[in-house]
C-alpha cells in the first residue's frame, strides 16, 4: 500500500507541510517495502487551483491514502473520487505520522475547508 504526505523537504526526517496544495514536495511511501520517493509539487507555484492540481498528482501516483493536516474541498473531491482516503496527521514529523498510520491511530480528516482561493503567489 502506498501513501502520500505533503513534505517541507525531500527528506524522510522532514516535517509534514501544513499546506496540501502548496506543499513543495510529496512523499510517496510504500508501507510494505518502506521505499520512500519524493515528487516535486508543480502546483505549488500555481496562481490558482493548486489544490486540484496537487490532488491530481497524488491520484497519478497511485496511492491509497494521503496523510495531511488539512485539505481544501476541491482537492478532497478529486481525491475521494479516485478512492483515496484522507487521514489527518497528528504530528508534524513525517516519521511519526507514518508510524501512527501503521498503528491505525489516525482518523480520517473530517474538517474539509473551502480552500485558500486567490491567495496563491
Amino acid at each position: 500500500m502506498k501513501i502520500a504526505i505533503p513534505a517541507d523537504d525531500k527528506n524522510i526526517d522532514s516535517t509534514v507541510c501544513q499546506s496540501f496544495g502548496r506543499t513543495p514536495y510529496f512523499l510517496i511511501y510504500d508501507i510494505d517495502t518502506e521505499i520512500a520517493d519524493f515528487i516535486d509539487n508543480s502546483a505549488a507555484s500555481s496562481q490558482g487551483g493548486a489544490g486540484i492540481k496537487a490532488a491530481q498528482a497524488i491520484v497519478d501516483s497511485k496511492v491509497s491514502a494521503i496523510l495531511t493536516p488539512r485539505c481544501g474541498q476541491n482537492a478532497a473531491e478529486v481525491l475521494t473520487a479516485a478512492g483515496i482516503l484522507i487521514y489527518k496527521t497528528e504530528s508534524s514529523s513525517i516519521k511519526e505520522s507514518i508510524a501512527a498510520f501503521k498503528e491505525k491511530r489516525l482518523d480520517q480528516l473530517q474538517e474539509i475547508h473551502a480552500g485558500s482561493h486567490g491567495h496563491g503567489g
